[in-house]
């Protein structure tokens, strides 16, 4: 594919993205913003959520694990189902009992000030690099499949990204983007279904023998039974379980499309739909994955030193311009969710739980408006300088030791709110910042040094689980009678 005609797919689907937004911020206010105005459709958020909870760091690291672990990651999605299913019945509840805007200020209502800071400050930290690393991952593709041509500098193709995310997120927020989703998750999926159908008519196989091909291969092992293992089936189907938990239930994110469903048993429907769908697509994921590894062994193709790299090199490199253009559709389709629902969660966080928005009754509307205007703007700077930080590292192992430090902080928010959710207690809200900061530093310690100090074992996923299990355990230290 010629850069030029990638360059104009990106056009033309961001054209379509932004008719989209025009469509659905007519007059959009505040709670427009921040809950959609609690009439979303539950089946438009059930489906798209797949896009938004699939970034572009799925559509190609998914892909690319299969040739080192084959299908063991789909340990990990069906322990997603336990997760979504302790959020439609435990979480959802609480949410929409109290009528929340932002989910944190559940804490500040069993805790106090400072955990609630806490809590909202951590996820903060979490979204800010989470979606500043999903963000780079995939425009740094774009920049070196297309911008490098022309000696574009990569700040000026990440600025120019942010400013039409912040367009079309800028007046209509949840209510825009629940629409938007959908969109970017019918782009995704067909992405993903056109790459295999066409890397098998290049193989010359029909898709059920594809299928034949793959299990003959041995990709399509599930069950890892090696305890030592990153990979072993326990580990990931619990890890499976707390992800989304915490991933889902715990972020604000994700959780504000859902609290804008117009009421409780919509919402719930959309959770129970959405997991089940995922499960569906992530399959998808990993026999792309065996697709790409197949092609490539059968072509000779030298597989690139890093797995996220496969589906790119062969669809830009060796399949057919159409081939080509599928992958850059499904790719621009998974970009725009890393940051489009983040900045607004974001904006939505910081002017809820910081600001103080739902208790300041003396600013009207429109001094309200004005204020979240500024504050979208300033995250839209803070991700536009991470993810400039990101790429002056230029050292993939120093990213990634960011990207999951940043994962350690959802730790503190499980130990907080099942200590709410399971206790009677209170506590001394005023020493709660400490125990959410031992709690990550002591799993990184663990970490680090998990092979020496218990024989071998290496953490996974389940880091998640002891960090929060330690911040539970401090909070009860800390318990008042």
């Amino acid at each position: 594919m010629s850069p030029v005609t990638i360059l104009l797919c990106f056009i033309a689907y961001t054209v379509l993205l932004f008719f989209i937004t025009w469509l659905t911020s007519r007059r959009a206010n505040n709670d427009s913003y921040y809950i959609g105005n609690k009439s979303s459709r539950w089946y438009i958020v059930s489906y798209g959520m797949i896009g938004a909870s699939l970034s572009g760091v799925t559509f190609m690291s998914v892909p690319g694990l299969v040739g080192s672990s084959q299908f063991t990651y789909l340990g990990i999605v069906l322990g997603f189902l336990i997760g979504y299913t302790v959020i439609a019945t435990i979480l959802l509840p609480l949410y929409y009992r109290l009528n929340l805007t932002s989910i944190y200020a559940y804490l500040n209502q069993r805790f106090g000030f400072w955990s609630h800071k806490t809590g909202a400050f951590y996820f903060l930290l979490s979204r800010v690099i989470g979606a500043s690393f999903r963000m780079f991952l995939v425009v740094n593709v774009l920049q070196i499949f297309v911008f490098d041509h022309w000696g574009v500098p990569f700040g000026l193709v990440v600025a120019v990204f942010i400013t039409l995310i912040i367009l079309y997120t800028f007046e209509g927020g949840v209510k825009t983007i629940i629409w938007t989703d959908t969109l970017q998750t019918t782009f995704m999926l067909l992405g993903v279904v056109l790459s295999i159908v066409f890397i098998s008519n290049e193989l010359g196989l029909g898709l059920g023998d594809i299928f034949h091909k793959i299990s003959d291969a041995g990709y399509t092992r599930v069950v890892e039974t090696d305890w030592h293992s990153k990979n072993f089936f326990l580990k990931q189907f619990f890890s499976g379980a707390f992800i989304a938990i915490v991933m889902t239930g715990l972020d604000q994110e994700m959780m504000q499309k859902n609290i804008s469903c117009r009421n409780l048993k919509e919402a719930q429907r959309n959770m129970f739909t959405f997991s089940g769908i995922l499960v569906i697509v992530n399959i998808l994921f990993l026999i792309l994955g065996a697709v790409l590894y197949l092609y490539a062994s059968s072509k000779g193709i030298d597989i690139p030193k890093k797995s996220d790299d496969i589906f790119p090199v062969i669809a830009f490199n060796y399949l057919s311009p159409l081939a080509g253009l599928v992958f850059m559709v499904g790719l621009v389709s998974a970009a725009y969710p890393s940051a489009d629902g983040a900045l607004t969660a974001l904006t939505t966080s910081f002017c809820v739980d910081f600001l103080g928005f739902k208790d300041k009754s003396k600013l009207d509307e429109k001094k309200k408006k004005k204020i979240r205007y500024v504050v979208h703007l300033s995250f839209a700077a803070i991700l536009l300088i991470v993810i400039l930080i990101f790429k002056a590292l230029n050292n993939e192992a120093v990213i990634n030791a960011i990207y999951t430090a940043a994962g350690y902080t959802y730790g503190p928010l499980l130990g907080l709110f099942a200590f709410g959710l399971f206790t009677k207690f209170s506590v001394k809200d005023n020493y709660v910042w400490i125990v959410a900061l031992l709690s990550p530093l002591i799993c990184y310690l663990l970490s680090s040094y998990s092979e020496i100090l218990f024989n071998g074992y290496k953490f996974g996923f389940e880091l998640l689980i002891l960090n929060g299990i330690l911040t539970f355990a401090g909070l009860f230290v800390l318990r008042k009678k």
